[in-house]
Order: structure tokens, then C-alpha cells, then sequence
């Protein structure tokens, strides 16, 4: 008996540190390049100016769902509606975004909708471009286009930024506002996030990783999707493609 209890107290401590060890792993590869494992899932998002063949996009076996302006201000994207058509014909999961920009964020809540619809298998998410509030959404505004959204659907839209408006939002709410309710699309240019504050959110939902702003020649890209521009904006999901299909719209 005595002489059992050093090897097992040996053994314990070499699986807490192996557990420990593999949590960092986890943590690590969580914002380093998770789109190498072939199960996570990938989503791009485009608008009328990109172009696509849809018989190539069915390549990628990774590509799980597709997200598409619908609107800026109170303006619409011709291509919404033809390729939303296409996506969903093709099996893919669809969403849509708005484009928030000045002016009265309600109204343009109410047009957003009057594109999309309020069909419960679609992503409806807001894009928040810049703190720049002369041309952009400004945050006050932002919550009052979400209460609007979350009114007339019952749901909270994704909300898309990049870390200057990350660490923005981050500085002025906290954990109890409506910005926690939604999911986070984050915008990080780069084959990895070397930080990641958690405050309103824990983490990403889904991650741009790769556009026009880190891809500026065919080849050099992270990743690439057959049937679309090399500089095509891609986006990889916090998880597999299975559970995003179970998870989708969030």
C-alpha cells in the first residue's frame, strides 16, 4: 500500500499537466488558422460586385453557408434575391447583412427587413464599419436598429466589426448589454488573433479572416475558394460544419 501511492499521485500530476497543456493547445489553435481542420466549417459573404460560379463553389467541401448584402442605408443589393436563390438551391445555409450607415437607424431596420423578410432560417446580421459616424452607424444607433430587429423577428442579428470598433463597443457597454445577445462577427485580417479581450464576448462566432485587405494576389491568400475571386471576403466558424448547421441563423 505505501509504496503504490507515489506512482499514483505521479500519474495524477502527469494528467492534470497533459490536460493543462491541451487546454492551452485548444486555446491556441481557437484563433490560429482553425480553418486547417477540414471540419470546421467556412462561410463567405459577398455582395453584387463579386462574381461566382456555383458549379466550381461546390469544390470547397468546407463551405458550409453564404451570407449576402441585402442592404446599405436605404439602399438594396440587386443580387440579393437571384443568389439567394442559387445558395439554397445549391444546399448552402443563407444569411444577410446590413450595411449601417448615418441617418435613422429604425427606418433603415424597416427596409433591411422589407428585403430579407423575417424567415427564421436566415442569418440577418449588422455591419458596423467605422467609428466614423458622419458616413457609418454610430453604436447609440446600432442598439436602436437591433431592438428594432429583435421586435419585428423575435431574434438578435450577428453583429460585424473589426477591433477598432470591437474595443469601442468593448469601452463604452459591458456583459448585461444588448451587443452580448448578439453573436460577434469579427473582422481580423490575419492568419491569427493574438488577443482577444473578453468582455461583452467570450469569443468570435464567425471570423474574417481573409479579404482584399490581406489578399492582394492570387496564391498569396489563406485561403481560396474555387469559383470566386482570389480576394473573395471568407469567414471560418468557432466549430465544426456540423454544428453549425445545428446552430444556424444563431
Amino acid at each position: 500500500m505505501h509504496g503504490s501511492k507515489k506512482p499514483i499521485k505521479s500519474y495524477l500530476i502527469v494528467t492534470l499537466l497533459c490536460l493543462f497543456i491541451s487546454g492551452i493547445f485548444a486555446q491556441i489553435n481557437e484563433y490560429d488558422q482553425p480553418w486547417q481542420d477540414t471540419n470546421i466549417a467556412i462561410i463567405i459573404d459577398f455582395y453584387s460586385g463579386n462574381e461566382v460560379n456555383w458549379s466550381e463553389l461546390k469544390k470547397d467541401q468546407q463551405l458550409t453557408a453564404i451570407i449576402h448584402k441585402a442592404s446599405q442605408g436605404l439602399k438594396f443589393d440587386g443580387k440579393y434575391i437571384e443568389r439567394r436563390d442559387s445558395a439554397l438551391k445549391y444546399g448552402y445555409l443563407w444569411g444577410s447583412y446590413h450595411l449601417g450607415v448615418a441617418g435613422d437607424p429604425i427606418e433603415q431596420a424597416d427596409h433591411y427587413l422589407n428585403i430579407v423578410g423575417t424567415n427564421s432560417h436566415e442569418l440577418l446580421a449588422l455591419d458596423l464599419e467605422s467609428e466614423d459616424s458622419t458616413k457609418h452607424m454610430n453604436l447609440r444607433n446600432a442598439v436602436l436598429f437591433i431592438n428594432r430587429i429583435y421586435e419585428k423577428t423575435n431574434r438578435y442579428p450577428m453583429v460585424y466589426c473589426n477591433r477598432n470598433m470591437l474595443d469601442l463597443i468593448n469601452r463604452q457597454y459591458g456583459r448585461e448589454s444588448i451587443f452580448s445577445l448578439c453573436p460577434l462577427w469579427y473582422a481580423r485580417f490575419r492568419k491569427d488573433i493574438p488577443e482577444f479581450e473578453m468582455k461583452v464576448w467570450d469569443s468570435y462566432t464567425l471570423w474574417q479572416f481573409s479579404s482584399e485587405i490581406n489578399c492582394k494576389k492570387s496564391g498569396q491568400c489563406l485561403y481560396n475558394i474555387p469559383g470566386t475571386r482570389y480576394d473573395m471576403d471568407v469567414n471560418v466558424y468557432h466549430g465544426s460544419k456540423a454544428e453549425l448547421r445545428t446552430r444556424w441563423p444563431f
